[in-house]
C-alpha cells in the first residue's frame, strides 16, 4: 500500500500530487519525527497549484515508478504548498540562495533529519540536460553524500545556519527616512525603467507594482514628469499587452518577454489586487478609459470567477489546462474568422490576429501594435466581439483553480476592492471587500489568532505576518471607505496580537513567524518586498495611517521604530524596500482630511466627490455623520459642521485648516497642499 498521505491534505496543490508513487508526507511533526527515527535525510519539494514547471517536474519525475522507489528508499519525501506554508519557503528559498543559486518553483531542498538544508536546487530534469544533471543522479548523489561524508554535510548545514540567523538581523538605521532620500531613490528606480514599452528591466518582466507606486508618489512630490512618464509608458503596456486577458479580464503573474506580449499565463490574487489599487491612484489623476476598463474587467473576473461561496477570494488559476500552458487562453484566426464572420478583419487588426500567430503559430491577443483607444463605435464593436469569443472560450477545459482562501492575498484584495469601490462609487465592490473581510474575522479566526489557510470548510496553519499586516490595511481602507469605526478597532486588535507574538523585542521589527509556530529551524525577518509586500513594510503605512486617523501618538512611535529596524538595509540595497519607503513618506506628508456631513445627502456626496478624484497618495479621510466624534487626539476632535452644511477640513502635522463647505475650495485646498509638499 502507498504510504502516500497527501489525501489528507486540503491543498489543491498538495491533491495534485497525492496519487503520485512517491511516499509523500506534508510537512509536521510526524514527518519530521520520521526522518529522525529512520535517520533518512528528508527530500523537502515545494510549489504551488499554477506552477507549471512543478507540474513538468511532476510529470516527469514524481509519477515515474522508478523514480519514485529510488525517493522512497532514500529519503523521506515531504511536499509544500508554499502558498500554505510561506514561512517554510521563505527559509529553504534563502538557504538556496546562500549557495548560490537562484532560488524558484519547483524548490528541491536536501535537508537533515533535523530540519537543516544542506543542498539544493529548483527543476530537474530526469535526465541530463539544459546544463542540468538527471533527477536519480542528483538521488544517488546527495544521499551518498549523507550517509559517508557527514563532516561535509555538517560544513554546509553550519555555514547555512549562521547566514540564516543573519538574515533576521537586518542593519538598523533612523526612524525616519528624508524625503530628498525618497526622491533620490525614486529616481535611481525611474532609471531602470523600460523608456519604450514600461517594466523595470528586461525579460522576465514582472509588474512591479509598488515600486511603480512609490515613483508616482516621487512624481506627486517633486513634479519630475520623466517619473509620471515611467509609470504611465508601463501601465500602457501591461493594460493592452498580452499579460492581460482581454477577454476574461485579470493580469498574469508576469510576461516571459520584455514586450509584456508572452504571459506566463497563471493568474495570481496578489498581482491583480496590487495592480488594481494602482491603477485606481493613477486614474485619479489621468481620468484614462483604459485603466477605468481595466480595473473593471479585472474586479469582474474576481468577483465572477474567484469568489468562494462563502466570500473569500480564491488564490489562483493555473497556467497550464489540458496539459498544455496557456491552451485555454490563446486562438487561431480560423477559429476567430468562423465566429466574428465581417467583423474578423477588424478585430483581427486590432488583436494582433494573424495566420502565423504571434506564439507558437497560435495568437496572443494584445493591442500592443496599435495602442491608442479607437472612436467609441469602434471600442463598442471590439467590445461586442469580446463577449463572442468569451463565451466560446468558456466552452474550453478551463485551467485549475486554486480555491483555497489566503489571509494576505485576501487583505491585498479586500484593500483594492474597498478603494476602488470608493473612488469610483461602486458600493457592490465595497460589499464585496466587506463580506471577505468579515469572512476572514468569523472563519479564520480561532483563539482570537488568525489562521494562514481555508480550504473545505476547515481553517489551517499559524498566521505569518504579512496576514495581520495586510488584514489591518484593508480594516482601514475599509474604514475610509465605509465610516464604520469597527473596522478601525479591528485594526488595532490584530496589532496588538503582532507586538504579543511576532515582535522582535530585542532587535526591533517583527518576525515572519509567531514564537509558538512548531517545526521551524530559525525565525526570519525582513522588510523585502517579494511578490508581495513584505509584512513589516506594509506595518510602517498602517501605523502611519491610524496616526493621522486617531492622533494618537503611539502609532507614530511604532512607525519610527519599525522603520529604524531596517532602514540601514538601504545603504545596501534600495530596490526591494518599496511598502516601507511608501509608508515613511505617508507618515511625513500624511494629509488628514475630514469631511463632515450634512442632512442634504447632495451636499455631502457634492464635498466627497472632490477627494474622489483627486490622486492624493497621503490623502487619510475620515468621513462622519454630523453628531459623530473624532478621537479625541485627532486634530479636528471637536470640530463641527459650518451653518448645517457638509464641512470639510484638512490637517496636516496635526494642524487643522479652517472649515470648508465649498467643494471648490476644498479641491484647491487639497492641491495646493500636496503642491507645497514639493522640494521637501
Amino acid at each position: 500500500m502507498s504510504e502516500n498521505r497527501l489525501h489528507l491534505e486540503t491543498s489543491p496543490y498538495l491533491q495534485q500530487h497525492r496519487d503520485n508513487p512517491v511516499h509523500w508526507q506534508a510537512w509536521g511533526e510526524d514527518a519530521l519525527a520520521r526522518a529522525k527515527a529512520e535517520n533518512k535525510p528528508i527530500l523537502l519539494s515545494v510549489g504551488y497549484a499554477a506552477c507549471h514547471w512543478c507540474h513538468v517536474m511532476a510529470h516527469e519525475s514524481f509519477e515515474d515508478d522508478a523514480i519514485a522507489a529510488q525517493m522512497n528508499a532514500l529519503f523521506i519525501n515531504i511536499k509544500v504548498d508554499r502558498e500554505e506554508r510561506p514561512d517554510i519557503d521563505s527559509i529553504y528559498q534563502s538557504a538556496l540562495h546562500m549557495m548560490g543559486e537562484q532560488g524558484g518553483w519547483p524548490l528541491t531542498m536536501f535537508l537533515t533529519p533535523d530540519g537543516d538544508p544542506f543542498w539544493g536546487g529548483t527543476y530537474f530534469p530526469p535526465s541530463p540536460r539544459f546544463g542540468r544533471p538527471g533527477f536519480p543522479q542528483v538521488l544517488e548523489s546527495v544521499a551518498t553524500v549523507f550517509a559517508k561524508e557527514p563532516g561535509r554535510i555538517d560544513q554546509n548545514v553550519t555555514a547555512l545556519r549562521d547566514g540564516l540567523a543573519k538574515l533576521s538581523r537586518p542593519e538598523p538605521g533612523g526612524g525616519t527616512v528624508a524625503i530628498p532620500m525618497l526622491d533620490q531613490i525614486a529616481d535611481k528606480l525611474a532609471e531602470n525603467v523600460d523608456a519604450f514599452r514600461g517594466g523595470l528591466g528586461g525579460a522576465p518582466k514582472f509588474p512591479q507594482s509598488q515600486i511603480l507606486e512609490q515613483i508616482w508618489r516621487a512624481w506627486k512630490r517633486t513634479g519630475d514628469e520623466s517619473l509620471k512618464k515611467a509609470v504611465l509608458v508601463s501601465l500602457d503596456n501591461m493594460c493592452q499587452g498580452g499579460i492581460y486577458d482581454h477577454l476574461g479580464g485579470g493580469f498574469a503573474r508576469y510576461s516571459v518577454d520584455e514586450r509584456w506580449l508572452m504571459p506566463h499565463f497563471e493568474k495570481m490574487l496578489y498581482d491583480n489586487a496590487q495592480l488594481i489599487d494602482l491603477l485606481t491612484l493613477v486614474w485619479q489623476e489621468t481620468k484614462n478609459p483604459l485603466y477605468a476598463d481595466r480595473i473593471a474587467e479585472t474586479i469582474g473576473w474576481v468577483l465572477r470567477e474567484m469568489t468562494t461561496e462563502k466570500g473569500g477570494f480564491s488564490s489562483s488559476l493555473d497556467a497550464d489546462s489540458e496539459g498544455e500552458e496557456g491552451k485555454f487562453y490563446v486562438w487561431n484566426t480560423t477559429e476567430i474568422d468562423a465566429l466574428l464572420g465581417d467583423r474578423a478583419a477588424a478585430f483581427k487588426a486590432a488583436y494582433d490576429a494573424t495566420p502565423e500567430g504571434n506564439w507558437e503559430r497560435k495568437t496572443i491577443l494584445n493591442r500592443l501594435h496599435r495602442m491608442e483607444r479607437l472612436d467609441d463605435a469602434a471600442e463598442a464593436t471590439l467590445a461586442e466581439c469580446r463577449t463572442i469569443l468569451w463565451a466560446e472560450r468558456q466552452k474550453r477545459i478551463p485551467p485549475g483553480l486554486d480555491d483555497k482562501v489566503l489571509v494576505d492575498w485576501n487583505g491585498l484584495m479586500i484593500a483594492a476592492l474597498a478603494a476602488a469601490g470608493w473612488t469610483f462609487a461602486r458600493p457592490e465592490w465595497i460589499d464585496a471587500a466587506a463580506r471577505a473581510f468579515d469572512f476572514i474575522v468569523d472563519d479564520m479566526t480561532m483563539d482570537g489568532r488568525l489562521r494562514h489557510s481555508w480550504r473545505a470548510g476547515q481553517s489551517r496553519h499559524a498566521a505569518i505576518l504579512d496576514d495581520y499586516a495586510n488584514m489591518s490595511r484593508a480594516a482601514l481602507a475599509l474604514f475610509e471607505a465605509t465610516g464604520e469605526r469597527r473596522y478601525i478597532a479591528q485594526a488595532e486588535t490584530w496589532i496588538d496580537v503582532a507586538d504579543a507574538h511576532y515582535a522582535d523585542t530585542a532587535q526591533g521589527g517583527y518576525f515572519l513567524t509567531a514564537a509558538d509556530t512548531p517545526g521551524l529551524i530559525t525565525r526570519t525577518k525582513h522588510a523585502n518586498d517579494n511578490a508581495i509586500p513584505a509584512g513589516n513594510g506594509v506595518f510602517v503605512g498602517v501605523f502611519a495611517r491610524l496616526y493621522h486617523l486617531t492622533g494618537d501618538d503611539r502609532y507614530r512611535a511604532k512607525a519610527e521604530a519599525l522603520t529604524a529596524a531596517f532602514s540601514g538595509e538601504l545603504q545596501r540595497n534600495f530596490f526591494p524596500f518599496s511598502s516601507l519607503l511608501n509608508g515613511q513618506e505617508l507618515l511625513q506628508l500624511g494629509q488628514q482630511l475630514v469631511i463632515i456631513g450634512a442632512a442634504d445627502a447632495a451636499d455631502t456626496v457634492a464635498m466627497t466627490d472632490v477627494p474622489r478624484h483627486l490622486s492624493l497618495p497621503n490623502r487619510v479621510l475620515t468621513a462622519v455623520a454630523p453628531d459623530a466624534q473624532l478621537p479625541p487626539g485627532h486634530p479636528a476632535a471637536g470640530k463641527g459642521a459650518l451653518d448645517g452644511k457638509a464641512t470639510a477640513y484638512l490637517c496636516q502635522n496635526m494642524t487643522c485648516s479652517a472649515p470648508m463647505t465649498d467643494p471648490v475650495a476644498l479641491r484647491a485646498a487639497l492641491l495646493g497642499a500636496a503642491s507645497a509638499d514639493h522640494g521637501r
